[in-house]
């Protein structure tokens, strides 16, 4: 009887996982360099934890408290004498834990306030769906011990200034603020009974999508849906439903206009109007270190993480158009969020610590940059020196080398040199801006030839032959003037 044969290894990864190639990971890595650099600028320490922490650790903020290995890869370490200790572990959900974890483990050590940012990949076990990954990057930035809303504020600053150092300009962002207190004393002037909170805060949170009057039915009695479904409502009055749009349709022309209309917005509730002076502190602070109304905005319809956050809270939206799969215009939306949260260390030392933070999106800032300028974020290859003569091989190693020591990158073609049009078209794959050739005749005569290839690619698509002859995409130089030459190509 004939033995099955082993079954080979697919060649793919998991579901919900992808493998990222060289331009993308340069890309990916210039960016996070440009948003460190800023964090850096502000005071900020980086801080590199581990991918495993224990399911304890993790807790509240896991997806689910109440199955505390669901949305997540754990496994349970095995108990051994002297070896495991029969803890469940679990990759990181996010990078916020791993800090709450670090700051009760090092409060005796660590500066407090303590600013601290972190980057790199989280792990979720979620259904993976398109754009939707179980493996992606964050790019974090906490201050926890500070109670102070100027930390809130230096936070938000700080974003807007990462956002135009990742290359997003001044007019095509704007960061949206708004306090939890706020809402908390809209729910208190509504006269919210507790057990309806969660109904109300869901609905809120609809405001984006159904606006004003969407809500209020959502609110009330209920409404149906564009597909004809039939959506129960909350069950309050139209009296309670008055304050909440109050608050929802409260952002004006100015930040001064917009504070005016939440204060009236929250009535005679304590924790509403420190939800406003908080705000008011805050824009006055932004406007302190040049931040206007083009950055930042005090907008009431800012409702996120309702179950996280104890305070101001913000999000940062892209507002230029881009199309959409049908060809549709529309705004990119969102890219980085974040706000207060006080309970971060409670949890392992008994003590409230104050905190705040954002985290941006590092997929969809560079989704962004490159659906606003997709030909600034095609990544160069490098220099290709091609080979005519396989017994002048350490000359060419030597060109490639006096291009690495001026600072450019380059490589010698390593395949099979009897074609030489693999060797370009090798160069093309590679994206290489320019490629090095030279022969037994060039060698004789003390030259080489320098072709540009996106200077050549330009012109074979589109050059006449006039401007073909005033741009040659191949010139023939001394052997010594090798790295200038290739210099002043990448310098167009």
């Amino acid at each position: 009887m004939a033995k099955d044969k082993p079954r080979r290894p697919r060649a793919e990864p998991p579901k919900g996982f992808r493998d990222s190639f060289g331009a993308d990971v340069t890309e990916r890595n210039l960016m996070l360099e440009r948003i460190a650099a800023v964090y850096r600028l502000h005071g900020f320490d980086a801080l590199e934890t581990s991918a495993v922490e224990t399911v304890e650790a993790l807790g509240k903020f896991l997806p689910d408290v109440d199955r505390p290995n669901a949305g997540v890869f754990a496994w349970q370490e095995e108990q051994v004498p002297g070896g495991g200790s029969g803890d469940w572990l679990a990759l990181r959900y996010d990078l916020t834990a791993p800090l709450a974890r670090v700051a009760a483990q090092f409060r005796n050590d660590l500066p407090s306030p303590y600013r601290r940012y972190a980057m790199g990949p989280v792990w979720r076990n979620e259904k993976p769906g398109p754009g939707r990954f179980r493996q992606f990057y964050q790019c974090d930035a906490d201050t926890v011990g500070a109670a102070s809303v100027a930390a809130d504020a230096e936070i938000i600053a700080m974003l807007a200034d990462a956002l135009e150092a990742a290359g997003i300009p001044r007019g095509d962002y704007l960061v949206r603020v708004n306090d939890r207190k706020v809402l908390n004393g809209v729910l208190e002037a509504a006269a919210v009974a507790p057990e309806q909170a969660a109904d109300v805060l869901r609905q809120v949170d609809k405001f984006d999508k159904v606006g004003a009057e969407g809500v209020r039915a959502l609110l009330t009695q209920g409404r149906t849906d564009e597909s004809g479904a039939r959506i129960d409502g909350v069950g309050l009055t139209e009296a309670q439903t008055a304050p909440i749009l109050a608050f929802l349709t409260a952002r004006a022309a100015t930040n001064e206009a917009t504070l005016a209309n939440l204060t009236a917005a929250v009535g005679g509730s304590t924790v509403g109007a420190e939800g406003v002076a908080e705000l008011t502190e805050i824009a006055a602070l932004l406007a302190a270190t040049g931040l206007g109304p083009d950055r930042v905005v005090i907008d009431p319809s800012v409702v996120r993480g309702l179950g996280y956050y104890t305070g101001p809270v913000f999000e940062a939206e892209l507002t230029f158009e881009i199309l959409d799969d049908k060809g549709r215009p529309r705004q990119f939306g969102s890219v980085a969020g974040g706000g207060r949260y006080d309970d971060l260390v409670e949890r392992f030392t008994g003590q409230k610590v104050p905190a705040t933070g954002v985290s941006i999106g590092v997929d969809r800032l560079l989704a962004a940059l490159r659906a606003r300028n997709p030909a600034e974020t095609t990544a160069r290859g490098p220099v290709v020196v091609t080979v005519m003569d396989r017994d002048r091989m350490a000359e060419y190693q030597a060109m490639a080398a006096e291009l690495r020591a001026a600072g450019i990158r380059a490589e010698v073609y390593l395949g099979n040199p009897k074609n030489f049009g693999n060797q370009l078209k090798y160069a093309d794959k590679r994206a290489a801006p320019v490629a090095v050739i030279a022969g037994a005749d060039e060698a004789a005569r003390g030259v080489v030839q320098v072709k540009d290839l996106i200077l050549g690619a330009k012109i074979a698509a589109q050059a006449s032959v006039e401007e073909w002859k005033s741009q040659p995409a191949q010139v023939e130089v001394p052997r010594a003037d090798l790295v200038e030459t290739v210099r002043g190509i990448l310098a167009r």
